[in-house]
Protein backbone atom coordinates (compact mmCIF):
# COMPACT_ATOMS: atom_id res chain seq x y z
CA UNK A 1 0.00 0.00 0.00
CA UNK A 2 1.25 3.39 -1.04
CA UNK A 3 1.82 6.15 1.72
CA UNK A 4 -0.17 8.09 -0.86
CA UNK A 5 -3.07 6.22 -0.28
CA UNK A 6 -3.14 6.09 3.12
CA UNK A 7 -2.84 9.73 3.47
CA UNK A 8 -5.91 9.97 0.91
CA UNK A 9 -7.84 7.68 3.80
CA UNK A 10 -6.83 9.95 6.15
CA UNK A 11 -8.17 12.82 4.44
CA UNK A 12 -11.37 11.75 3.82
CA UNK A 13 -11.63 10.84 7.09
CA UNK A 14 -10.88 14.31 8.45
CA UNK A 15 -12.77 15.84 6.01
CA UNK A 16 -15.90 13.79 7.59
CA UNK A 17 -15.05 15.56 10.80
CA UNK A 18 -16.46 18.68 9.67
CA UNK A 19 -20.26 17.25 9.57
CA UNK A 20 -19.40 16.71 13.60
CA UNK A 21 -18.74 20.70 14.39
CA UNK A 22 -22.96 21.28 15.91
CA UNK A 23 -22.44 18.44 18.21
CA UNK A 24 -18.72 18.89 19.13
CA UNK A 25 -20.21 22.14 19.74
CA UNK A 26 -22.46 21.24 22.20
CA UNK A 27 -20.32 18.53 23.94
CA UNK A 28 -17.70 21.32 24.29
CA UNK A 29 -20.03 23.75 26.33
CA UNK A 30 -21.06 20.27 28.29
CA UNK A 31 -17.01 19.83 29.35
CA UNK A 32 -16.84 23.31 29.96
CA UNK A 33 -19.35 23.47 32.75
CA UNK A 34 -18.37 19.97 34.24
CA UNK A 35 -14.96 21.40 34.73
CA UNK A 36 -15.87 24.58 35.75
CA UNK A 37 -17.97 22.72 38.37
CA UNK A 38 -15.31 21.38 39.62
CA UNK A 39 -16.62 17.82 38.32
CA UNK A 40 -13.85 15.35 36.24
CA UNK A 41 -14.21 13.63 32.98
CA UNK A 42 -13.42 9.51 33.49
CA UNK A 43 -11.90 8.44 30.18
CA UNK A 44 -11.51 4.75 29.18
CA UNK A 45 -11.29 2.48 26.57
CA UNK A 46 -9.31 -0.77 25.39
CA UNK A 47 -5.75 -0.81 23.12
CA UNK A 48 -5.52 2.48 21.22
CA UNK A 49 -8.60 3.62 23.02
CA UNK A 50 -7.09 3.11 26.24
CA UNK A 51 -3.50 4.87 25.09
CA UNK A 52 -6.29 7.97 23.96
CA UNK A 53 -7.72 7.73 27.35
CA UNK A 54 -4.84 8.38 29.00
CA UNK A 55 -3.24 10.75 26.98
CA UNK A 56 -6.45 12.99 27.24
CA UNK A 57 -6.88 12.75 30.83
CA UNK A 58 -3.02 14.01 31.17
CA UNK A 59 -3.98 17.05 28.74
CA UNK A 60 -6.37 17.74 31.00
CA UNK A 61 -4.82 17.19 34.27
CA UNK A 62 -1.35 19.03 33.07
CA UNK A 63 -2.07 21.43 30.30
CA UNK A 64 -2.76 21.25 26.92
CA UNK A 65 -0.94 24.35 25.89
CA UNK A 66 -1.07 27.02 27.62
CA UNK A 67 -0.66 26.79 31.99
CA UNK A 68 -3.94 26.56 33.15
CA UNK A 69 -5.35 25.00 36.74
CA UNK A 70 -5.41 21.58 36.40
CA UNK A 71 -8.91 20.41 35.24
CA UNK A 72 -10.24 17.08 36.94
CA UNK A 73 -9.86 13.67 34.42
CA UNK A 74 -9.09 10.34 35.12
CA UNK A 75 -8.29 7.36 32.60
CA UNK A 76 -9.70 4.28 34.27
CA UNK A 77 -7.26 2.39 32.31
CA UNK A 78 -4.40 3.18 34.11
CA UNK A 79 -4.19 1.45 37.58
CA UNK A 80 -2.68 -2.09 37.00
CA UNK A 81 -3.36 -3.10 40.13
CA UNK A 82 -7.35 -2.08 39.99
CA UNK A 83 -7.31 -3.38 36.20
CA UNK A 84 -5.50 -6.76 37.49
CA UNK A 85 -7.15 -7.34 40.63
CA UNK A 86 -10.76 -7.01 39.42
CA UNK A 87 -9.67 -8.91 36.07
CA UNK A 88 -8.65 -12.12 38.45
CA UNK A 89 -11.43 -11.82 41.02
CA UNK A 90 -14.38 -10.78 39.06
CA UNK A 91 -14.22 -10.16 34.73
CA UNK A 92 -12.75 -8.41 31.96
CA UNK A 93 -15.78 -7.28 31.10
CA UNK A 94 -16.53 -4.89 34.20
CA UNK A 95 -13.31 -3.72 34.58
CA UNK A 96 -14.57 0.03 34.03
CA UNK A 97 -18.14 -0.37 36.19
CA UNK A 98 -16.07 -1.00 39.66
CA UNK A 99 -13.96 2.36 39.48
CA UNK A 100 -17.11 4.25 37.78
CA UNK A 101 -19.15 3.41 40.32
CA UNK A 102 -16.42 4.22 43.22
CA UNK A 103 -15.28 7.08 41.57
CA UNK A 104 -17.69 9.22 39.59
CA UNK A 105 -20.34 11.67 41.12
CA UNK A 106 -23.39 13.51 39.45
CA UNK A 107 -21.66 16.47 37.46
CA UNK A 108 -18.86 13.95 36.05
CA UNK A 109 -18.65 13.35 32.22
CA UNK A 110 -17.50 9.82 31.56
CA UNK A 111 -16.12 9.05 27.70
CA UNK A 112 -16.00 5.68 26.76
CA UNK A 113 -13.96 4.64 23.70
CA UNK A 114 -14.41 2.12 21.44
CA UNK A 115 -13.71 1.93 17.89
CA UNK A 116 -16.11 -0.48 17.04
CA UNK A 117 -18.68 0.42 19.67
CA UNK A 118 -19.15 -2.81 20.93
CA UNK A 119 -16.33 -3.58 23.59
CA UNK A 120 -18.67 -5.37 26.78
CA UNK A 121 -16.51 -3.19 29.19
CA UNK A 122 -16.86 -0.17 27.46
CA UNK A 123 -20.47 -0.84 27.40
CA UNK A 124 -21.01 -1.96 31.10
CA UNK A 125 -18.99 1.40 32.18
CA UNK A 126 -21.70 3.84 30.16
CA UNK A 127 -24.23 1.44 31.84
CA UNK A 128 -22.52 1.95 35.48
CA UNK A 129 -21.92 5.86 34.72
CA UNK A 130 -25.84 6.01 33.84
CA UNK A 131 -26.40 4.20 36.67
CA UNK A 132 -24.93 6.98 39.20
CA UNK A 133 -26.73 9.64 36.93
CA UNK A 134 -23.73 10.69 35.01
CA UNK A 135 -24.07 11.65 31.21
CA UNK A 136 -22.18 9.18 28.83
CA UNK A 137 -20.46 10.18 25.68
CA UNK A 138 -19.06 7.48 23.67
CA UNK A 139 -16.61 7.57 20.88
CA UNK A 140 -16.55 5.69 17.84
CA UNK A 141 -16.22 4.39 14.22
CA UNK A 142 -18.92 5.01 11.65
CA UNK A 143 -21.87 2.47 13.07
CA UNK A 144 -21.45 3.59 16.18
CA UNK A 145 -21.86 -0.15 17.67
CA UNK A 146 -24.37 -1.04 20.01
CA UNK A 147 -22.62 2.76 21.64
CA UNK A 148 -24.70 4.61 19.51
CA UNK A 149 -27.81 3.67 21.28
CA UNK A 150 -26.86 3.27 24.64
CA UNK A 151 -24.88 6.24 25.57
CA UNK A 152 -26.67 9.70 25.84
CA UNK A 153 -24.12 11.06 23.00
CA UNK A 154 -22.45 9.23 20.56
CA UNK A 155 -19.17 11.34 18.38
CA UNK A 156 -19.29 8.53 15.30
CA UNK A 157 -16.19 9.22 12.92
CA UNK A 158 -16.65 8.43 9.47
CA UNK A 159 -14.51 5.07 8.91
CA UNK A 160 -14.46 1.96 9.27
CA UNK A 161 -10.78 1.61 10.03
CA UNK A 162 -9.85 1.62 13.28
CA UNK A 163 -6.57 3.32 12.55
CA UNK A 164 -8.45 6.39 10.74
CA UNK A 165 -11.15 5.95 13.82
CA UNK A 166 -8.72 6.41 16.53
CA UNK A 167 -7.19 9.34 14.62
CA UNK A 168 -10.44 11.08 14.23
CA UNK A 169 -10.69 10.62 18.29
CA UNK A 170 -7.58 12.07 18.31
CA UNK A 171 -8.06 15.08 16.47
CA UNK A 172 -11.50 15.58 18.36
CA UNK A 173 -10.02 15.24 21.73
CA UNK A 174 -6.71 18.00 20.83
CA UNK A 175 -9.60 20.18 19.83
CA UNK A 176 -11.50 19.76 22.89
CA UNK A 177 -8.67 20.46 25.05
CA UNK A 178 -7.50 23.77 22.88
CA UNK A 179 -11.26 25.09 23.18
CA UNK A 180 -11.50 24.08 26.48
CA UNK A 181 -8.15 26.28 27.50
CA UNK A 182 -9.45 28.89 25.39
CA UNK A 183 -13.09 28.69 26.86
CA UNK A 184 -11.16 29.45 30.12
CA UNK A 185 -9.24 32.25 29.52
CA UNK A 186 -12.31 34.11 27.95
Amino acid sequence: MSFDATLQRHQRMVESLFELAPQLDALLKRVCDCVLAGNKILFFGNGGSAADAQHLAAEFVIRYKDDRRPLGAIALTTDTSILTAHSNDYAFDTVFDRQITALAKPGDLAFGFSTSGNSQNVINGVRAAQSVGIYTVAFTGQNGGALHTLADECIRVASTETARIQEGHLIIGHWLCEAVDSQLHS
